[in-house]
Parts: C-alpha cells; structure tokens; sequence
C-alpha cells in the first residue's frame, strides 16, 4: 500500500505521464567536443529522434487525445525548431533538460544558474511560456539545483526517486513538487547500445522492456494513489517496433480505465490544489539531505 495516496481526478487510480526526454545529438557533442563531427553513425542514431521519432509519436498523440512532457536541452531546442514547433504547436509541455546535457553536478553554482537562465530565454523564446518543470540530465542534481530552481519560478522537478507519489522538496528558498521517476520506467537499461556514448547495454525486445514498464503500473493500480512516469528518449522508444508496443500500452492502460493521462505540469498542479484544500499530506524532504563530510575519512571508498 501507499502511505500517502493521492485522488487523482475522475477517480482514477494511477496518474501517468509519458515524459520524452529529446536529447537528439546533444549527447554526441557534450561526450566528444569537437570530435562528434567524426561520429556520424551515433549522429544519425541521435537525430532520428527530432527528425523520425518526433512526428511519430505526436501523431500517436493526436490519435489518442494525450497531452504529455517533453524535456529537452536548450541547445536541441535552437538545432531542431521543425521538431520544437510541432511540440509546440500540439500543445505539449516543455521542460528544462539542461543546456546541452549538462550534469549540474559537475558545474560550480555560479555556471549551473549561468546555463540554467540562458536555457530558459530559449525554451521562451520557442515555446512562448517559461518552463515550470525540471529533469536534471542524468538525474544529477546538485545541491544549488533546487533553490534555483524556486528563484527562477519552478514549480516541480522530476529527477528524484524518492516514492511513488509526488511529494515536496523544502529549502531554505521555498519548496518544490517533486514528480518521482524510477529506472525501472526508464527506456536506457533495456534498450540503449550506443559504444561512443559509453553504454553498451544489450537491446532487450519491446516485449521484454514493456513487461518491466507495466510491471510498475499493475502495481500501482493494486495500490491506487500514485503516478506512473515513463522516462523515455525518441531515438529509443521512438524506434518502430518499439514506438508501435507503446501503441499498445497506451491502448491497455486506457482500457482499464483508471488511468489519468496528464503533463507533469498538470498533475503537479492538482497536487499542489489538493494539499492547499487540505485533502492530501504529502511527504516532505528537507533539502539537501546532508551537510559536509559524513563519513570519517579513513572508510571513504571502503564500502
């Protein structure tokens, strides 16, 4: 059971987003530099997701009335405006992924909100709207990430795994929704071979990936109250076979009936109206988690 569900609208029994994170050949040129222009099969592997992937999935869409997150690097926003216009155009949410897929982790503060602000006058620029959601590349928050987050006008984040119900990040600038993700909804382990990326994981079938994709949604209908977040990629999920089991995914889930289909900004908004009212508690997190060294020096990297 859940210690803290939350009644979802129209009585459903899990909220969904399939959230798209459009690295495109962002990933190829933060890993080489000046060396991706000698990629050119891990290129077209990446690109197949504004320039294939994209129209694909937002035709699927369009069929089935969703309206879903799309988290994608300032720097792929610039490189890919048919793709971003087509986003834009069917009313999805976009969100911020980064510059050019950048860890925050390994910026000093100063250059994390530097490359935070300047991505946010793009993501405005195209999309008409400041973004309202965060997925920090790789999941790497820093320590800074949240705070800045606040200051800029975020209203949740999405890196974290800390339940499978939304909940609150609290620091000392305000809090913020939390929309947990999980690797086992994540389409990287199951399907990702890519050598000069430096992930040589071996491609399970769609059949395979989606039976650990609804492992975790069976589960939380058993368990009503909590939300359901695929964490997936369009030149990876957007592949054919695989896009056409989403297909069909979409379809069962749909037929169950208990499902809400909403962006992250979306569901973060009803959470944030329900605890308002009082009807939902939910959990809070005093962030960061740790201050300073907690592990006396001499047992660093002994575990």
């Amino acid at each position: 059971m859940l210690q803290r569900p939350v009644s979802w609208p129209n009585g459903a029994k899990v909220a969904c987003a399939i959230t798209l994170d459009m690295d495109a050949d962002s990933l190829v040129h933060i890993h080489h530099g000046a060396g991706a222009q000698e990629k050119f099969s891990t290129t077209s592997m990446l690109r197949y997701g504004p320039d294939v992937a994209i129209p694909r999935i937002l035709e699927t869409y369009r069929r089935y009335g969703l309206t879903q997150t799309f988290f994608i690097p300032a720097w792929c926003i610039e490189n890919h405006p048919r793709a971003i216009e087509a986003i834009v155009a069917d009313g999805h949410e976009i969100g911020y992924h980064g510059y050019i897929h950048e860890a925050p982790n390994n910026l000093s503060p100063q250059q994390e909100l530097d490359w935070m602000c300047r991505s946010i006058e793009i993501i405005e620029k195209y999309s008409g709207k400041r973004p309202r959601g965060n997925r920090a590349p790789l999941y790497h928050m820093s320590a800074s990430t949240p705070e800045f987050l606040i200051d800029q006008g975020f209203v949740y984040d999405s890196s974290l795994m800390g339940d499978e119900v939304p909940y609150v990040l609290e620091t000392d600038k305000g809090r913020l929704w939390e929309m947990p993700v999980s690797w086992a909804t994540d389409d990287w382990p199951p399907y990702v071979h890519a050598p000069d990326l430096g992930y040589m994981f071996p491609p399970q079938s769609p059949e395979r990936a989606m039976e650990i994709f609804m492992a975790e949604f069976e589960a939380l209908r058993q368990a009503p109250g909590g939300i359901w977040v695929g964490v997936w990629h369009p030149f990876v999920s957007g592949r054919l076979s695989r896009w056409q089991r989403v297909e069909r995914m979409i379809e069962d889930m749909l037929d169950t009936g208990d499902v809400w289909f909403a962006p992250l900004e979306e569901i973060a908004a009803h959470v944030a109206e329900q605890s308002a009212s009082g009807s939902y508690e939910p959990r809070v997190d005093r962030i960061p988690y740790s201050d300073g060294m907690q592990v006396p020096e001499e047992l660093i990297g002994k575990g």
